[in-house]
């Protein structure tokens, strides 16, 4: 088992800096994600640790081994890409078996190891079978078999799921999280799917633009964003976004979209009352919008007067795409709302779940 560190790691391809100063401790046995959206360069930083491409400046440390100089196989990693890369001609047995056969591993040795993860994957009658033979969900496990016969230090997952259907994908990352569980190794995992990040990981790095911006558990990216591009990449739907100016009334402090006021409640105010006039954004997320008729008790509430443009009706949950002035947003509301298009209400905004953001450096202020 080993940690791994980044340290001040830039990556250039030509003049272009794909990866700038990343900076990431992963401790022992843990979990975690580097999500972002395509071209971030999540992929490149994890290409860098498995040696696939050279790094331009600085460390990266497995263990306590600076692995800059060291060979791919001698880092003792195991990547699972997002092509499953199986051998056609190989049966599901020699497709888990031929790295270790490369090695000189003994016979034995291989038996038990393949037998091992093959139990652990549910694939033990799917040995003798040929990939052609196997449905995606069932080559991905083969794939990841492969990675846990070498049994390494750190396991590295480049979107495996990126390639099954949305059912799938939901089992198997329940099953990579078991799996996880059982090996306590560590695992470093990449996707542009926060869901994926939210559920699986211990922490989570959202890098973009080759910039990390916030490593922090799932639920403390989700409350407490440092910036909007977190605040606006963690949730489905998006937290929504307001230009607006904060401006005092008396004793109270209020966000002014232009459209519509909100008051801050007394409790929260405290940073914002030196910033009268200031520009921010002001930003709540779609779940704490509720349709007026079920509104939650005993919430610091504000009422938006909108109107509904588009409705979707989830069987669970019904998502309100709503219009008040020139801004639009989107409310998650109980299913039993009876709003439909056209319609006017009184939103409800609870304004316990607020988030301000400067306007000029994106920044969270809080």
């Amino acid at each position: 088992m080993a940690s791994v560190t980044y340290k001040n790691v830039f990556k250039k391809f030509g003049d272009l800096m794909i990866i700038k100063d990343l900076n990431i401790q992963v401790e022992d046995k843990e979990f975690l994600v580097l999500v972002g959206p395509s071209g971030c360069g999540k992929t490149t930083a994890l290409r860098l640790l498995a040696g696939l491409e050279e790094i331009t400046d600085g460390q990266i440390i497995i263990g306590d081994r600076v692995v800059n100089d060291v060979a791919p196989k001698d880092r003792d990693i195991a990547m699972v890409f997002q092509s499953y890369a199986l051998y056609p001609h190989l049966s599901v047995y020699d497709n888990m078996a031929f790295g270790l056969k490369l090695r000189k591993t003994p016979k034995e040795e291989i038996k038990r190891r393949v037998g091992d993860a093959a139990e652990i994957l549910g694939i033990t009658d799917l040995l003798q079978r040929k990939p052609r033979q196997l449905s995606g969900g069932q080559r991905q496990r083969v794939a990841v078999g492969r990675a846990i016969v070498r049994e390494p230090k750190v396991f590295l997952f480049d979107e495996p799921l990126s390639n099954l259907d949305a059912k799938l994908r939901v089992q198997m990352r329940a099953e990579i999280s078991k799996l996880h569980q059982r090996l306590q190794t560590t695992f470093i995992y990449v996707t542009h799917d926060q869901t994926e990040a939210m559920t699986m990981a211990s922490r989570i790095a959202v890098i973009n633009k080759g910039k990390l911006l916030q490593l922090d558990t799932p639920q403390n990216l989700y409350d407490y964003p440092n910036n909007l591009f977190v605040a606006g990449f963690i949730g489905s739907p998006a937290m929504n976004f307001f230009p607006a100016k904060l401006v005092k009334e008396g004793d109270k402090m209020l966000v002014d979209t232009g459209d519509f006021k909100v008051a801050i409640p007394d409790k929260h105010a405290a940073p914002y009352k030196s910033m009268d006039g200031k520009s921010v954004v002001f930003g709540i997320r779609p779940e704490n919008i509720h349709d007026p008729e079920f509104a939650p008790q005993n919430i610091l509430a504000e009422k938006i007067t909108s109107k509904v443009d588009v409705t979707e009706l989830m069987g669970n949950e019904t998502l309100l795409y709503l219009v008040s002035g020139k801004n639009s947003y989107v409310g998650r509301v109980d299913p039993r709302s009876k709003l439909r298009v056209s319609d006017s209400a009184a939103m409800i905004f609870d304004m316990d779940k607020f988030h301000i953001f400067d306007a000029e450096t994106e920044n969270a202020i809080r």
